[in-house]
């Protein structure tokens, strides 16, 4: 046994680590020299990830144990298991969202994430289908967003957040446009972001990421129709022109798209239309009566929610809007994205006041029945 009781047998320690240990320094800082050029080589791995805390590209996927390229990346075991995805994202700035309004985004606690190829259409497969396996087996799925560019001196190289553990929720085909203006098809996947637990240790990561998606489905009684949009398939008439307007629709901004609500009322038989103060509490957007010509309902108030979403209005969200509404009053919910088979039949379910709800692709349909300019 070599002095410092550390053996180079058979390869089981690599030099540069058995000089540290004699000299008593951390593996993780060890100077090595090449071409006259001196580098602090990383051997030591991240034990745990923290929420919020940036990391290096090195730190993450020699640390996770997955592959240096792609947005998701497999870690798999000896056995051929999988042991762990990592998702990696890109936060967008204005511009980028100006360019591309379909581009990954969080909105409150869920990630947006878009399969890759930003022309013709996409599919469900490799990487991306790893992601719905989580159904069956609860791996922990870590999720990384880069939060600047590299020309960014002040981040230096540790750009990558850690936004927490991940749980797939749902994914859906929907029609978009390219790049190039052409609708073409493509796979959305939407998952829960866990930040509960604000420190992550590796070794725990697939009981921790059990633990939270058990409590999740308990707590808030996740069904399979709320991982179900209503509409699955693209709809060939109508919806190829008012794709454009859909597009524009998600590059407006919250307060924007409300105005633009209340816009499409005061054209369509509504009177009294107000924008209630922006608040983001989820509460009611935009309040209308209804003008004499819609007799049967003259008077009638109406209370909007706008929810400029590019993720999937689920039943809760309908529940809610219900306990929301004041006396008398009939709800709707316009949103930018699509509604749950479970938000459906939530909307009209038996013995409680119906809400309207009014998805992306008909609400652009009327934008551009109107001729209103976005």
């Amino acid at each position: 046994m070599p002095e410092g009781g550390v053996s180079i047998a058979s390869g089981s320690i690599s030099f540069p680590t058995l000089l540290a240990s004699r000299a008593g320094l951390k593996p993780s800082l060890i100077p090595i020299t090449r071409c006259g050029k001196s580098r602090w080589n990383m051997q030591i791995p991240i034990e745990s990830f923290e929420i919020g805390k940036r990391y290096t590209h090195e730190e993450v996927y020699r640390s996770l144990g997955v592959g240096n390229a792609g947005g998701i990346r497999p870690s798999i075991g000896s056995e051929g298991e999988l042991r762990r995805l990592v998702v990696m994202t890109t936060a967008p700035d204005a511009r980028i969202l100006r360019e591309n309004p379909y581009h990954d985004r969080i909105e409150g606690d869920v990630l947006v994430y878009t399969a890759a190829g930003l022309e013709g259409h996409q599919s469900v497969a490799g990487h991306n289908k790893r992601l719905i396996e989580q159904l069956e087996t609860p791996f922990p799925i870590y999720g990384f967003s880069n939060v600047g560019s590299r020309r960014d001196m002040k981040l230096g190289k540790s750009r990558w957040e850690f936004l927490g553990l991940l749980q797939y929720l749902r994914h859906y085909k929907e029609l978009q446009v390219d790049s190039h203006n052409n609708p073409r098809e493509a796979f959305v996947f939407e998952m829960l972001i866990h930040r509960e637990v604000a420190t992550i240790p590796v070794q725990h990561g697939m009981t921790l990421s059990a633990e939270l998606v058990s409590k999740t489905r308990a707590d808030n009684g996740v069904e399979e129709g709320d991982r179900i949009i209503a509409r699955e398939e693209p709809r060939e008439s109508g919806t190829v022109s008012a794709e454009p307007i859909r597009r524009r629709l998600l590059a407006l901004p919250p307060e924007g798209f409300e105005h633009l609500i209340k816009k499409v009322l005061e054209l369509t038989g509504f009177k009294r239309v107000t924008v209630t103060r922006y608040s983001q509490d989820g509460g009611i957007d935009v309040n209308a009566y209804a003008m004499e010509q819609i007799w049967p309902v003259r008077g009638l108030h109406v209370q909007v929610q706008a929810k400029r979403w590019i993720h999937t209005v689920g039943r809760r969200e309908v529940a809610e809007l219900r306990g929301s509404l004041a006396p008398f009053a009939r709800g709707a919910i316009v949103t930018t994205s699509f509604f749950s088979r479970a938000a459906l039949a939530e909307s009209s379910a038996d013995g409680k006041n119906p809400i309207v709800l009014i998805d992306g692709p008909e609400f652009a349909g009327m934008v551009g029945g109107l001729k209103l300019n976005i």
